[in-house]
């Protein structure tokens, strides 16, 4: 799939959500936010002929958590699914971790590679990311309007994740196998911290 039609099938049922929000309000906006979801599911399939598990999923809870909105016209469904999946997401690599699984390998092992003590590390932070996150959108929506609202997922809650995302490329270097795009060729006793804890 061409980077920018990935680009516009990940992001444009969002950036619909955000412009009918400003012009017709929430309700119609989780209409269009449902309907463009499925729309950019099937179309990556069409494309790709597979779609990865995370965009399924997230269509999944849209569907859910959209169709509640629409059904009970109340906002609180939509507002707080950002919330349910962020702590979910959490939940699982938070178990995963309790067995010494880490489970975030499952899901990014096909981009990058690295040693399971990274991905240990690599998993707890991003639980805990996940938590913080949830704390975040309950603050916002509770505290501000849903103009607000919708403002901040839009364009607030990505950068965070960037952001975040980026920081963890220290992490990702140090424990890179020397399959990874991020492998580079080092002596490992001059890495002191290679044994950093999480």
């Amino acid at each position: 799939m061409k980077p920018s039609v990935k680009l516009a099938t990940e992001f444009g049922p969002l950036a619909l959500f955000f412009l009918t929000n400003l012009q017709f309000g929430l309700f119609p906006a989780t209409a269009v936010l449902i309907g463009a979801t499925i729309l950019s599911i099937i179309i990556s399939y069409s494309l790709a002929k597979k779609v990865p598990g995370l965009p399924l999923l997230s269509c999944l809870f849209v569907c859910i958590f959209g169709g509640l909105t629409l059904i009970f016209e109340d906002e609180f469904f939509i507002k707080i699914k950002p919330t349910v999946i962020h702590l979910i997401s959490a939940a699982i690599l938070f178990i995963g971790l309790l067995f010494r699984k880490p489970l975030l390998k499952l899901l990014m092992g096909e981009v990058m590679a690295l040693e399971d003590e990274g991905w240990l590390k690599l998993s707890f932070r991003w639980a805990c990311f996940f938590v913080f996150m949830a704390g975040v959108n309950e603050f916002v929506w509770r505290s501000f309007d849903t103009d607000f609202w919708v403002t901040f997922k839009t364009i607030g809650m990505l950068p965070m994740t960037l952001i975040f995302a980026v920081a963890q490329m220290g992490l990702m270097k140090r424990y890179a196998t020397p399959d990874s795009p991020f492998y580079e060729q080092k002596d490992a006793a001059s890495d002191p911290l290679k044994d950093e804890k999480i």
